[in-house]
């Protein structure tokens, strides 16, 4: 089994790291620099940092917020918000990020995905995706819909479909965020991960929901996910890096050592 990546994420609004519960109700969290650095000499293999509200705003994700995480940490990081064009793609990369993550601009223009894996490489763009559950099943065979712009919009897209294709464009990685499971700390949509990594070559990095250990041990087990992304219960302060890979290297599951 290869090595299961833990990434830490940070939502981050009016330069603030917020945090919420199915996207709404967001509280303040802290300052993202402090925690990017934490969490980075905490032991995490990634981070990823989303400007929340630059989509909806209509605006830049901000690039020197990106700039400041480059120059703290000394790991792997994914940005994404706001992001728009491959100019702005070029921006964010040489603002120091590794990867790319585009949700809403991806399925307003699919082409980008493609384009994007072109210049910069597949390992580079990361379609990131907010599924919602649904019981139509006629239009949306997986059982899940795909939602864009803070699950402000709803897409018609059939969660599934929509993965494969990006895989097509070129797409290097996917992260599926439960829109259901976001912030309630109360375990992985196991179901939606699983679906998604049984029927795609690239990685699969499952959001939404990881409030204990066990959690991540069975989204990688159960579901098949490649990495974890963990917030709220990081954020609290109830676990730490280092103790939620010693839960999951006991389960059997191979974590990498700190960078």
């Amino acid at each position: 089994m290869l090595t299961k990546r833990i990434i830490p994420c940070l939502d981050v609004r009016n330069k603030r790291v917020t945090k919420g519960i199915k996207f709404q109700n967001n509280v303040d969290i802290g300052d993202p620099i402090e925690l990017a650095l934490e969490y980075s000499n905490g032991g995490c293999d990634e981070l990823v940092f989303y400007d929340i509200t630059a989509s909806a705003e209509q605006r830049k994700i901000d690039l020197e917020m990106v700039k400041e995480i480059a120059k703290a940490i000394r790991i792997p990081f994914s940005v994404g918000g706001g992001i728009s064009t491959l100019d702005d793609m070029y921006e964010v990369l040489y603002a120091g990020s590794e990867k790319v993550s585009i949700n809403s601009l991806a399925v307003k223009n699919p082409a980008i995905i493609a384009e994007g894996a072109k210049i910069f490489g597949s390992q580079c763009i990361v379609l990131g995706m907010d599924p919602v559950s649904t019981t139509d099943r006629v239009k949306y065979p997986s059982g899940y819909e795909i939602t864009i712009r803070g699950f402000r919009e709803h897409t018609g897209l059939d969660a599934l479909e929509w993965a494969k294709k990006a895989e097509n464009l070129g797409a290097g990685e996917i992260v599926v965020n439960s829109v259901d499971a976001d912030g309630t700390r109360e375990g992985y949509e196991l179901n939606l991960t699983r679906i998604i990594s049984e029927n795609v070559r690239i990685p699969v990095v499952a959001s939404g929901g990881g409030g204990i250990p066990q959690h991540l041990v069975e989204v990688f087990t159960k579901a098949k996910a490649d990495a974890a992304i963990i917030a709220s219960m990081i954020h609290t302060g109830d676990y730490s890096i280092a103790r939620i890979k010693e839960e999951v290297g006991k389960a059997g599951i191979p974590v990498r050592e700190k960078w």
